[in-house]
């Protein structure tokens, strides 16, 4: 039988908390972590041996790249870490050399799998990597705005006293500041959400500058992104068809192309089978031009286009 391995690039804190929250739904029959720092890669993967005595059988150790051979998916979440009160796309220019290095290693040992990218900015490292790669664009995932349509979701049901899973409404664009909400489109079992621009503007804020807000109270946001990358994950080795908001290639999408932002995809074991295009309002079609414009003169400022 053909094995289900998961590498890891990178265990920080969003690296080693996806680790143990794939570890501990059983997700793959290896997980491999890789890290510059070898011996904190060693010891998360001690300290989750440790526990496999309470789960199942799942292999796990502390790689290198050359583990990536082999590996369904393979998750990177290796960068500079974002600084208190730090933007973003301020991240760029430190991460592009660091996913440089990285991407050069990957590609020697794997060929076929799927790259899921968490790094941040997402959207650039993952229109990076597809560039560096020259894999279908479908195998090249960012978790694009996942967390922050999560997010958006979980504050709309806590307004209305109404479980966030019964909530459908998505974040799309770049994963940061010029993100934007798809007021138009979002309903409670097809009936519009009845709120006010004043209760929209808090609900769109609060979702937006999430991440800002937890960095500067406890230095990083790891354990929501760690179940992202799982439900993508569990989208991809279950051939699902699942419907996440994940970064990929835009082509024509209300006026946008050549750029990675995200949007609505159905995510299957190929990677990402289609991309659905929601009917925007004219003002939500705006605001996606205004953010992939942003991403395209980031990416042309590091001579990526």
């Amino acid at each position: 039988m053909n094995k289900t391995k998961i590498v890891i690039i990178g265990v920080g804190a969003v690296g080693a908390t996806t680790a143990y929250t794939l570890l501990l739904r059983e997700r793959a029959d290896e997980l491999v972590l890789i890290d510059a720092n070898k011996g904190k890669a060693k010891g998360d993967a001690i300290d989750m041996n440790h526990g496999l005595p309470f789960l199942g059988k799942t292999k796990v150790w502390a790689g290198e790249y050359e583990d990536c051979r082999d590996a369904s998916v393979i998750i990177i979440t290796a960068g500079a870490a974002q600084r208190p009160g730090e933007t973003r796309v301020d991240l760029l220019k430190r991460n592009v050399g660091i996913f440089e290095s990285i991407m050069t290693e990957v590609l020697k040992y794997n060929q076929d799998g799927i790259l899921l990218i968490a790094s941040n900015p997402v959207d650039i490292m993952s229109y990076f990597s597809w560039r560096k790669s020259q894999w279908p664009v479908q195998r090249i995932i960012g978790s694009g705005t996942l967390l922050d349509s999560s997010r958006f979701r979980y504050l709309i049901g806590e307004e209305l006293g109404i479980d966030p899973r019964s909530v459908h409404a998505h974040i799309i664009g770049e994963h940061g500041d010029s993100e934007l909400p798809v007021w138009s489109l979002a309903n409670i079992a097809g009936t519009r959400i009845p709120f006010n621009e004043e209760t929209k503007d808090r609900i769109f804020t609060n979702t937006r500058d999430a991440a800002y807000e937890i960095i500067s109270a406890k230095g990083a946001t790891y354990y929501a992104i760690a179940l992202a990358l799982d439900r993508i994950c569990t989208a991809i080795l279950r051939d699902e068809g699942a419907v996440l908001n994940v970064s990929t290639l835009l082509q024509d999408y209300h006026g946008v192309s050549n750029v990675y932002l995200g949007v609505p995809c159905v995510v299957d074991r190929s990677g990402v089978r289609e991309v659905l295009k929601l009917e925007l309002s004219e003002l939500e079609q705006e605001q996606l031009q205004r953010s992939a414009q942003k991403m395209k003169e980031l990416i042309q400022s590091i001579s990526l286009s």
